[in-house]
């Protein structure tokens, strides 16, 4: 199969790193040369997606377009390409309306009795605000009492209703993927997030430690909301474990970054290639579940001013191309912009083992690996903070 992925960032890499391991020919299409697929795809188009006759014309003998971008404009302006050239779009862009905007993802949840935190006011602090319309993390705001909430609303005046204000809840993160068509949905593994201390994702974990009837209860939650959107393709879901409660924290119907992978390389299933044949068939494939799973630790890591720092995902996304390396300082597979003699890098470093204790063991050698070898002085693992200075903010 030869799929187009139209971006080439962090969904960008998660598809072309998948269609490789599914042995597909991958073309990568993308404004900026410098992006971090553009190194392990097999061809790269330079296009600015509002070009239509020029993306147009570099999908020829393409079987399926990935798109790798959160811009609605993009987005529809893509639609119309391959609608033109009669080629399949892996893309539900009624449910990814609903799922890039926050508000309307809470009134989703609303709808159908999904349990997610309240939102403000009806709740106590300390509070949560994130802009609507951004991606994951982005813009994340904590705030601990009222003068700082009014001094916030003061700064958002008229855009305030472009934020999401609710409760802020403590305990574990999860993810799910649920994939289907039409009314026919599955669920795959349950992954564990982890964040740094700007909220943004630094490492997942599979398989997780929540109860079997967490998980089911999970998958309950994603195929009840894929149903609920009528869902054409792949979502996921991320909750919270608070005081022994899932809740929703967002959807994002979208091929995901990091979980994906951490689930191919735990079960086997590539989720790439269940969005496939979905397109090529217009309809759900019968999937095989694993019940053998490897334990997976995928994170991301930054090497600069003699300090090996995990990092959220953002680092990712401004180190230009990242090359794909087997046994990576003693990892089983990496993507990074390393080479020898360079002292300021990133990685992502993939890790797995037969358990969870010997891949904990073997991602510490990996990371004790890479201290000794580069002679790096200082070691940091950070955790969200809170940042009580809204004034600084935004």
């Amino acid at each position: 199969m030869r799929v187009a992925i139209i971006g080439g960032k962090l969904q960008g890499l998660e598809a072309v790193y998948l269609a490789k391991k599914a042995g597909w020919q991958t073309l990568l299409i993308d404004k900026n040369p410098n992006v971090p697929a553009a190194a392990i795809c097999d061809y790269f188009c330079q296009a600015d997606i509002y070009n239509e006759e020029e993306v147009a014309s570099s999908l020829y003998d393409v079987d399926l377009v990935i798109p790798a971008l959160e811009n609605r404009q993009g987005l529809q302006c893509l639609a119309k390409i391959t609608k033109r050239l009669m080629i399949p779009l892996a893309l539900d862009l009624q449910a990814y309306d609903i799922s890039s905007s926050k508000n309307r993802s809470d009134r989703l949840f609303a709808e159908i009795d999904i349990p997610a935190p309240n939102p403000w006011p009806n709740c106590n602090f300390p509070v949560i605000a994130k802009p609507s319309g951004a991606s994951g993390s982005e813009g994340v705001l904590h705030l601990q009492k009222a003068s700082e909430l009014e001094l916030f609303q003061e700064k958002m005046r008229t855009s305030i209703q472009d934020w999401v204000i609710q409760e802020f809840l403590d305990g574990p993160s999860y993810s799910i993927e649920v994939v289907g068509w039409c009314g026919k949905y599955t669920t795959f593994q349950v992954t564990a997030l982890e964040f740094d201390q700007n909220y943004d994702c630094k490492r997942v974990s599979a398989p997780v430690n929540l109860a079997i009837n967490q998980q089911d209860e999970f998958a309950d939650i994603a195929l009840k909301l894929a149903r609920k959107l009528n869902l054409k393709g792949i979502m996921d879901v991320e909750v919270i474990l608070h005081q022994e409660r899932l809740k929703v924290l967002e959807i994002d119907a979208r091929l995901p970054s990091q979980t994906p992978t951490a689930v191919y390389h735990s079960t086997g299933i590539n989720m790439l290639e269940v969005i496939g044949s979905i397109y090529a068939t217009m309809s759900m494939p019968d999937i095989l579940l694993s019940h053998q799973q490897k334990a997976v630790i995928y994170e991301h890591i930054v090497v600069a001013d003699d300090t090996l720092t995990v990092a959220g995902e953002h680092v990712v996304s401004t180190a230009g191309p990242l090359f794909h390396i087997e046994g990576f300082f003693g990892a089983d597979e990496a993507l990074t912009n390393y080479s020898p003699g360079k002292r300021a890098w990133v990685a992502t470093l993939i890790n797995t083992g037969s358990s969870k204790e010997l891949v904990v063991q073997k991602r510490e050698s990996v990371i004790s690996n890479i201290l000794s070898e580069m002679k790096i002085g200082s070691y940091i693992d950070p955790h969200p903070v809170v940042n009580n200075n809204v004034a600084q903010e935004k």
